[in-house]
Formats: structure tokens, sequence, C-alpha cells
């Protein structure tokens, strides 16, 4: 149920200002450091093959990049003392495939208790434009926001640099390396481009993401101003300046100014908006006056793309909603909030009505796939399976709908629980305007005023049609037509949905056909687990070096 007490009532961190929101969610609570903190992963609300922190509160991804090794860094926002935004750190992660993820010790600490380290990026440096890497050139550093509320409310953006490869982190002692004087400047984004850094980041309230260049990560210059375009809501926040691949021409790219707004989303909330143009190092110019929305539910915020993928672009999203977020049930459950959604490829694919937009694509899944569960094809039919004896209570369904002849018939999914009774459904709706749509409503396990029930998009179709749904446990994803859609939602369900129906039906006489193939997903955190279903996490290597985080801890709960 939600609650209205001031610890648990879902707000907006970032429409607050950091005095506000540390009077009501700061903690003396001491944070481990040098060590991963554990969780217990076998609750039946965890997902099981998304990202979601071993304990505490987590929210935006932070610092993404990929090693030369091939390791995949994902550090994150996080409050490793409470199950409530605040008290914000970096927790860390690292994975081989974007799946099986090792909980790594907290990465970047508060300077003192008057401050936050909030969201940022990460680059490597393999060139020490930095001069922090004289001798190895596996170098990172993490550029981020450092909010203070005393003496004065400010927000300034300060580098770190780690020479064990991201594990551990010495923050610059002449921070911070940018500092316009203002409270609602943050989230920088910095990528490489030719023979210069650029950063990107928010002055949220006024709307304007604005362009700095570098040589070196620590001297910025102003180069340019993108403001006042799109979807204003109430505040800019986490912005992305990257290059996307075009689908199916080797070699070709366009660059995307992705922008996440909180509050003011259509659907209530946050969400994501981004639009396409060109970039020539020091200025970006949309090629049309027009934004889309990566995603048509209502989780996935702040999303990040990773650094040093070179001819992809991979993004996660944090799968939740500022509106909620601080509500639900995990937290007073299981001792953890929030997910991130599955890393998704973007590419630059053309949409029959929308022309050039960015698809999203699950990333690789072949790590997490496993048995094939049923497959069947069928005209007007269904097909039932009873998935309860699947351990990690997540599957993928892959439906493809052919020779759609006329406008009729529709195509549905519904996820049940044979012991509560709630359930979990969508599909479309095959009637010119070809309604996608997804209804949560039917489950108890949360409620919330704000936790929308019912969600639709639309989508011109030809004679074709396809949808791959994720479902894992408390969090559905859904990709529609090769990635021109996609979909986030998480739910909350009193007992496990263990029946999935898919149905097919209304086509009358006429030769459409609807195949459908459901497979079982792996666990990534059962082989982490001991006895007690206790999740104990990795160790950064180097950890004697030297080259640990400044922190700032005051006792632990």
């Amino acid at each position: 149920m939600w609650a209205t007490s001031p610890a648990i009532a879902a707000f907006m961190l970032s429409a607050y200002t950091v005095a506000e929101f540390c009077s009501t969610t700061c903690t003396s609570a001491e944070v481990p450091t040098g060590t991963p903190i554990a969780g217990d992963y076998d609750g039946y609300l965890r997902p099981q093959v998304h990202f979601s922190p071993p304990r505490g509160f987590m929210n935006d991804p932070n610092g993404l990049h990929r090693s030369d090794d091939g390791t995949w860094h994902l550090y994150y926002q996080y409050n490793p003392t409470d199950t409530v935004a605040g008290n914000q750190h970096w927790g860390h992660a690292t994975s081989p495939d974007l799946y099986s993820w090792t909980n790594q010790p907290i990465a970047l600490y508060p300077v003192n208790a008057s401050s936050f380290i909030f969201t940022g990026s990460a680059v490597t440096d393999p060139n020490n434009t930095s001069g922090f890497f004289p001798d190895q050139q596996d170098g990172v550093v993490a550029i981020y926001t450092i909010a203070t509320y005393e003496p004065i409310e400010l927000q300034t953006q300060a580098i770190a640099y780690s020479r064990d490869g991201g594990y551990t982190f010495t923050p610059y002692d002449n921070n911070p390396v940018l500092d316009a004087g203002s409270s609602n400047f943050r989230d920088p984004k910095v990528v490489w481009y030719e023979d210069h850094w650029v950063m990107v980041v928010a002055f949220s309230q006024e709307f304007v993401m604005a362009i700095y260049t570098s040589p070196d990560l620590k001297s910025w210059t102003h180069a340019s101003n993108f403001t006042q375009y799109g979807l204003l809501g109430l505040q800019y926040e986490c912005p992305n300046l990257v290059e996307i691949p075009i689908d199916g021409e080797e070699g070709q790219s366009t660059w995307m100014m992705f922008v996440s707004i909180n509050p003011g989303a259509p659907l209530g909330g946050s969400t994501s908006w981004y639009t396409l143009g060109d970039f020539d190092g020091y200025t970006f110019t949309p090629h049309a006056n027009d934004i889309h929305f990566p995603d048509w539910s209502k989780d996935a915020y702040a999303a990040q793309f990773f650094y040093n993928t070179p001819g992809e672009a991979v993004l996660v999203n944090w799968a939740s909603n500022w509106q909620y977020t601080n509500a639900v049930p995990t937290g007073p459950k299981e001792e953890w909030r929030s997910s991130m959604g599955q890393a998704r490829r973007i590419s630059i694919k053309q949409d029959p009505r929308l022309g050039a937009i960015a698809a999203s694509e699950p990333y690789d899944m072949s790590p997490v796939v496993d048995e094939e569960l049923a497959s069947d094809t069928f005209g007007n039919g269904s097909l039932v399976i009873d998935f309860a004896d699947v351990y990690s209570n997540a599957v993928l369904i892959e439906m493809n709908v052919t020779n759609l002849e006329v406008l009729a018939g529709s195509v549905n999914y519904t996820f049940l629980s044979p012991i509560s009774g709630e359930y979990l459904t969508g599909g479309v709706l095959f009637n010119g305007n070809n309604d996608i749509w997804q209804d949560r409503s039917h489950i108890k396990g949360f409620e919330h005023p704000l936790f929308t029930g019912k969600l639709s998009t639309a989508q011109i179709i030809d004679d074709t049609f396809t949808m791959q749904v994720v479902f894992d446990r408390t969090l559905i994803e859904t990709y529609i037509q090769d990635g021109l859609q996609a979909s986030t939602s998480t739910f909350f369900p009193e007992e496990p949905l263990t029946i999935l129906s898919v149905k097919a039906g209304g086509y009358g006489a006429s030769n459409t056909t609807t195949s459908v193939r459901v497979r079982s997903l792996k666990s990534v955190w059962r082989p982490q687990e001991d006895d007690a279903g206790i999740v104990s996490g990795g160790y950064a290597k180097n950890m004697t070096s030297g080259h640990n985080s400044q922190r700032y801890s005051a006792g632990w709960q």
C-alpha cells in the first residue's frame, strides 16, 4: 500500500532543493568501504535477469563504460543505508555480458556530510590526455556532479581517476573542474570527439543542455547551448549526446540528443525523449523540429549510453518513475528498491510513418536464454503454459503474425497467478490504428494513485507484426516491430505469476497466422547465492593500491 509518511512518500528528488531533500532523507548510518554489500536475491519480487542493488535504494545509471578487456561497468545512484532516495553514492557492478552482474564495492562517496555524489559519466583515457595515467592505457576518469547544501546550495562538476580499471577512484585535488554558480547544474555526460573531449550537462530548470569542450578533462570551455527544445516538463536532466549507427549502412551514423525530464511526462512523472541531428564537435543541430519517446510505458528514465562501444550504441534505463519509486513494496519486503532495465542496442531504422527513429532491441540474450517451453503456429487459437517450475520465474515470448489481410483480430498475452487470481495482460488490436496495449491494473501487491494501470501506443503495420516480451518476476519489457517501439513496466504481485496464455483470434476466414515461441530465462543471481540465498558480490582488484576513493561515512544501520 502507498504510505504517506515523509520517509516513504514518493517524491521527485531532482525537483527538490538539496537542503529540502536532506532534511528528511540524509542519514548518519555508516556506509561500508572496500567490500561489496551483500544482498538477498531469493525474494519472489527480485528480478532474475535484470540488475538490482543488493540492498538499499538505486536510481540513475552512472558512468557506464566498457573496458578494453570486454568488462561492462555499471555505476548507479545509490543510497546504501535506506530504501528511499538520499545519501547519494555511486554503487558499482561489473559484467562480461550485460546480464551476469557482480556487485562491487561502492565506487564514489560524498566528500563530507553536506554533499551528495549525483549523476555523471565515465570515460577511458588510453592516450593519457588527463595526465593521470603516465604508464598505463586502461585508466578511467569519472565525471560527476557534487551537490552541496551547506553553507550554500550548489551543484558543480568534479572528476576522479582510477588506475585499477574503474574499481577504486581518487578525486582530483583541484575539484570542481566546472562551477557555474548554479544550484541546478548537473549530470555531465562526456564523450571523445576527434581531438577533444565534449561534455553535455544540464542547467535543469533553465531547460538548457550546455555543451563544453576540453583537451584534458580538467579545463572546460563553453561551446554552445541546446535549449528550450522539445517537451520541457519541469526540468531537463541526465543528457546524452551520442553517435548512433544506421541500421544496414555499415560505418554510417547520426547524432542524438537524449533528454530526461521530471516531472512532466505525458503519462505522468518522469520520462525521456530524443531528437536526431548533426554534431560538429561544438554544436548540436537537430535535423527537424521533432522529438520521439524511446519508451511507450512509464518505467524507463535517466537512460545512459555506454562509453567505448565502437560501432554500436548500448543503453540502460532506470526502470522506475519518480512518482512512486520510494513507495514500491520491495523496500519493506526485501530491503531493496529499483531495477535497471535490460541493456538495449540502439540503431537508426526507418519507421513507415515517422521516418528515421532510434530503434531499441534487447542486447544479445544468449547468455540467459534457456530451454524452449513451447512453440506453436495457429490462426484463431491459443497456447497455455504453466512455468511454475522455472526457478527464475522469467520467460521470453517471441510472436510473429503474418498475412494480416484484414483490419480485424488481435493477439494478447496474459500472465496469471493461480493462487491469487492476479493477472498482467497486453497485446495488439489490429484495428487500423493497431493499438498496442498493456494492463497491470489487476496486480494486487501495490496501490498508488499515480501507478497508472493501463498503457497503450499505436504502430503502422503492413502485413507482418512482431513482438518480443521479456517477463522477469516484477518487470516486463516489450519490443515491437524489431524495436521500432519498446516499453518498460514494473508490477508487484502478491503471488508469483506462473501461468502464461497467448491467444489470437478475430481473423475470420483470413490466412492470418500467429507463430509463438516461449523460452525460459536463466537466473543470473542463483549461481552466486549461498545456501541462504545471499549474494556477497566480488571484490575490487588492487584494493591495497592506495587509490581508494575519498569517502565520507558515519555509521551503518
